[in-house]
């Protein structure tokens, strides 16, 4: 009896799991992307005529004859020390008929600022106080003519 029970169980097919196991292998195919395509370097040239301006000549001196400059003799204000995208425009605040915008600086600290009052390394005046953003005029210097130029930046509120 127990020799036919030996029997009855030895099988030559197996079972599941051993059909599982020799066939796994089959539907296994590596996923590699392909590589990407690689562009080709194109070099800049610098022409004598200035059509690209040099990246290591020294800006020219600003043209006296347009009147916007900044002022560099007045104080720096405590916003000033923060580049403008490191400051996030968190909330406004107002008493007695004065807006103020309530800045996060980088290092978590905030700082009133209203109408008026300088914000960012590029001169930038506060000229606008609304729920949604706060705009700034800014005085830069243009690359190619080295003439002082006004430009609008905003900062949004930041939910």
């Amino acid at each position: 009896m127990l020799s036919l029970g030996l029997a009855a169980c030895h099988g030559g097919d197996g079972d599941d799991l051993d059909k599982f196991m020799r066939n796994a292998a089959n539907d296994m195919r590596p996923k590699i992307k392909p590589l990407p395509e690689v562009k080709p370097y194109l070099a800049l040239q610098y022409n004598a005529d200035g059509t690209l301006s040099d990246p290591f000549r020294a800006r020219k001196a600003a043209n006296k004859s347009s009147g916007l400059h900044p002022n560099l003799n007045r104080p720096k204000e405590p916003m000033e020390a923060y580049p403008l995208e490191s400051i996030k425009y968190v909330g406004l605040l107002s008493k007695s008929k004065l807006t103020y915008a309530l800045l996060k600086t980088p290092d978590n600290g905030v700082q009133q600022v209203k109408l008026g009052n300088y914000v960012g390394q590029n001169f930038g005046m506060v000229t606008q106080i609304t729920d949604s953003e706060v705009v700034l005029k800014e005085i830069v210097q243009d690359d190619l003519s080295g003439d002082w130029i006004e430009r609008v930046s905003n900062l949004a509120l930041q939910e």
